[in-house]
Formats: structure tokens, C-alpha cells, sequence
């Protein structure tokens, strides 16, 4: 049963484009960084990881995609173009209650979509060691580790794809 309970949240799931300054994203991006303040060593302070700025999520630079689960914003992810070529994925983060249920990958999948309408020929994002499912979920997808890309003082590991 439980895994039938599963799938119905899942199908539960709507995916959309949305403005980073929305009500929604705000909620997702502030639970996102209060989640990676508990549990990145140190803690976190968003001001010195580089993250995208909102005018880089946003058409045309970028996207920013908000999940939500019945209504409610239960995830989020984003876009940003680095230059012609290239764009880089942030912030992608899914609320623990509605974990298991394969939305990250549908953010990822969505924004990868958008990096294709986009032109972008090669993906890439960072990570912190101590996010080890976004480890996991990156090279299911695809994505393989590189060399240092970026400053982010937060970043352990780099990853790179062509969408």
C-alpha cells in the first residue's frame, strides 16, 4: 500500500515556469537555504555561494521552476545562462516530506528541457559534500564530475552535461 500511496502523490505533481520572485519560489529558495544552513558544516549564508541572482532565473537569462504537490510548493529548481554556450543549474531542492517520489529529477528534467529550447549546449552546477542524494541523482542523469569551475566556497564537487 505504501507503495501504492506513493505513486498517487506522485501523480500528484505539477511542475511549472514560474518568476523567482513569486510567493512560491521565495517560500521554496528560503526553505532551500535553511535546509543547507542545517546541514552544510559551518552553516550557510546565501550571500557567498554565488547563487543566481533573480534577474538570472528569469527569461531571458533563465528559469526558475517551482513543484507543487495538490496546490502547495513542495520544490523548486533553477536556470541561469553563464554565456552563449553554456548554463548552470541552481538551487534545485525538494521539501522532506515529498522526497522519494522522483520530482528532483523532474525539475532537472525540466530545466534541461529548457536549456535545450535555450541553445545552451553544456550544463553544469556544483555541489556540497554533504548532499550526497544530489551526488547520486546528478550522475544517474548523466552528469559528470569536472574540474572546479567557480568560487563557491561551498562547493565540493562539479558536474558537467550536455543536455
Amino acid at each position: 500500500m505504501a507503495e501504492v500511496e506513493k505513486l498517487l502523490s506522485a501523480s500528484r505533481v505539477s511542475l511549472s515556469f514560474e518568476a523567482p520572485t513569486g510567493e512560491a519560489a521565495r517560500l521554496c529558495l528560503e526553505s532551500y537555504f535553511r535546509e543547507l544552513a542545517e546541514r552544510f558544516e559551518g552553516g550557510h549564508d546565501a550571500a557567498k555561494d554565488g547563487s543566481a541572482s533573480d534577474a538570472e532565473m528569469a527569461p531571458p537569462a533563465g528559469r526558475f521552476v517551482v513543484a507543487r504537490l495538490d496546490g502547495e510548493p513542495i520544490g523548486c529548481g533553477a536556470l541561469k545562462r553563464v554565456d552563449g554556450e553554456a548554463g548552470e543549474i541552481k538551487g534545485v531542492w525538494v521539501a522532506r516530506s515529498a522526497r522519494g517520489l522522483g520530482i528532483a529529477r523532474r525539475i532537472l528534467g525540466k530545466l534541461e528541457a529548457a536549456a535545450r529550447d535555450m541553445g545552451l549546449a553544456t550544463l553544469r552546477l556544483d555541489t556540497n559534500k554533504a548532499l550526497t542524494e544530489a551526488h547520486a541523482l546528478y550522475r544517474k542523469e548523466g552528469y559528470r564530475e569536472v574540474e572546479r569551475f567557480n568560487d563557491n566556497p561551498y562547493a565540493h564537487h562539479w558536474f558537467d552535461k550536455r543536455p
